[in-house]
């Protein structure tokens, strides 16, 4: 798999039927090795690691419901009290972040309310803060770490 912009972590691997696995340490099993979860895993990875994040407080991969459709984020970072403090949107390496990325992202969060949002295809990472009352999001450097 590509090296990205996320340092390095290791992971446990599995092969079966010429099919390589990944072990998602949030959702505790193995999951398809994509290139989108190969960044997502990154992802979690650097939320724990680099940010300190509990893992209690991280979700991945869950089913939302935005405008009667069905669909699922990436990963979402909850605070102690139960909302929703960052969400994630992972993209595989080779898709170009774009109004479209970020259009996603917010339809999500018109749904979730998250204070922060972070939008990544492992190379380039874009982190906001949410201002609700303008209706927009702030670019930033980072995110803040987990305090």
């Amino acid at each position: 798999m590509q090296k990205l912009n996320f340092p390095t972590y290791s992971f446990r691997f599995k092969s079966n039927e010429n099919k390589v696995s990944i072990f998602d340490s949030i959702r505790k099993k193995f999951v398809a090795l994509q290139p989108e979860e190969w960044v997502r895993q990154h992802c979690v990875q650097y939320l724990i690691n680099e940010k300190k994040y509990p893992k209690s407080l991280i979700n991945v991969e869950k089913e939302l419901i935005v405008n009667n459709l069905k669909k699922r984020y990436d990963v979402v970072v909850f605070n102690p009290d139960g909302t929703i403090h960052l969400i994630v949107e992972c993209k595989a390496s080779n898709i170009e972040i774009d109004q479209n990325t970020f259009d996603q992202i917010a339809r999500y969060n018109l749904v979730l309310n998250a204070s922060y949002l972070m939008v990544t295809n492992g190379l380039n990472h874009y982190y906001c803060q949410m201002d609700f009352e303008s209706e927009r999001y702030n670019f930033l450097k980072d995110i803040p770490d987990y305090n």
